[in-house]
């Protein structure tokens, strides 16, 4: 069966349309927002004469993906085939100001997410529905599938530890889309927005690909997010960015090892990985290999690695469990190496009275975890498991598939 994103739904649907004519719209879109055919969102809306483009607008990395590494700005500019502005909501401003919302009386959102809090398109969302509450203008979201279906994993962002990568009390891993985050955003957050949601046809969060259709191909909805595997490992393999060990940025397959590091032994840590739950590591298969980054951290050093392949034969997607996958393996190493200088001491999004750990998981929680060498994993499980119910509970009153 074709799956149809809420972008090819109204590009097909003249009803669907209706409302926008004599309307100023403005999209919000990154390299993967394609139609079925791959044609980019912004080229199919601007071929269609009832539509009056006036804006457009890019999330971290760029409308069109120019910004390869985190926390590198975009700048604004005019886009040449269309003759419109392109603002940047990841260059001098991270939320859209009053006199970006007045270019536009429509604005559609029309981002891929990877189904993870930590990815800052989540957050783009909110701070346009922040920023276009109580203007009378509308917020249509053109969803598309979270590829990681319906698993809910990780503790819930604790109050006061929001920011640009945590927009609200989420677990790591959401199970949702973004048009339905969007309806729990403006819910949770009361805002008075005109919103409405694109749905997609025929998406089945659990049916064959687990939330990926089988009939759609893979882009990059960011430079680092190479493939389906990398989706489904993110929710694990994103702290690795909080950590003084490599996530592979400078090769081909970022963010889709457990660690990668000159001076640990691979081998070394997947063993004390079995013997400290093994239970966590069900789900996909860990292979030890090598690999020397280009440019990043350990640039041009041969690091010793544990990859991840959930894919293929070895995918089980109930049983796969990333935030809990990545945790152990820190445990591991912190079992292995007490003094091991794990935590990356940096401002991370910006953020620069808190560890970049910290930031990533909404809260000490994890790092304590694993800093606590009497910490076993059930009480890490049983502070997760807790709050991934909680979040389920909430969720289900917004899911739409």
């Amino acid at each position: 069966m074709t799956v149809l994103f809420g972008i090819d739904r109204l590009i097909a649907d003249p009803a669907l349309r209706a409302p926008l004519i004599g309307k100023r719209v403005a999209l919000i879109a990154h390299p993967a927002s394609v139609t079925h055919d791959l044609t980019h969102s912004l080229d199919a809306l601007a071929a269609l004469p009832e539509i009056r483009l006036t804006a457009a607008f890019g999330p971290q990395h760029g409308l069109k993906g120019d910004k390869q590494d985190n926390m590198v700005e975009s700048d604004d500019f005019i886009d040449p085939d269309h003759h419109i502005p392109v603002f940047s909501l990841y260059g001098e401003v991270r939320r859209p100001s009053a006199a970006m919302i007045d270019q536009a009386d429509v604005f559609l959102f029309d981002l891929q997410d990877l189904g993870c809090r930590i990815y800052t398109f989540v957050t783009t969302l909110l701070y346009l529905l922040e920023a276009v509450s109580g203007t009378g203008k509308s917020v249509w979201v053109l969803d598309r599938p979270n590829p990681t279906g319906r698993p809910v994993e990780g503790t819930l962002l604790q109050p006061g530890h929001e920011s640009f990568v945590g927009a609200g009390p989420l677990p790591m891993r959401h199970g949702l889309t973004l048009g339905e985050i969007g309806r729990w955003f403006i819910d949770h957050y009361a805002l008075d927005v005109d919103y409405r949601v694109i749905a997609m046809a025929g998406w089945q969060p659990e049916g064959p690909g687990f939330g990926w259709p089988d009939d759609r191909v893979w882009i990059n909805p960011s430079p680092n997010a190479a493939s389906l595997n990398m989706a489904r490992a993110y929710a694990g393999t994103v702290m690795l960015e909080g950590t003084n060990l490599s996530e592979a940025r400078g090769t081909t397959r970022p963010l889709e090892v457990l660690f990668g590091a000159p001076d640990l032994d691979a081998r070394a840590v997947h063993a004390a990985m079995h013997r400290i739950a093994p239970h966590w590591l069900k789900g996909c298969a860990l292979r030890a290999s090598w690999f020397e980054p280009t440019f990043h951290k350990h640039v041009h050093q041969p690091c010793s690695a544990l990859m991840i392949h959930a894919e293929g034969p070895f995918y089980d997607h109930a049983a796969f469990r990333p935030w809990r996958l990545q945790a152990l393996a820190f445990k591991a190493i912190r079992h292995l190496r007490p003094d091991y200088p794990l935590w990356r001491d940096f401002a991370y999004e910006y953020v620069q009275d808190r560890l970049a750990i910290d930031v990533i998981n909404g809260g000490p929680g994890l790092r304590a975890w694993v800093d606590d060498h009497a910490a076993q994993p059930g009480d890490l499980d049983a502070e997760a498991l807790a709050d991934e119910h909680a979040w389920r509970e909430t969720a289900k009153l917004y899911t739409i598939y």
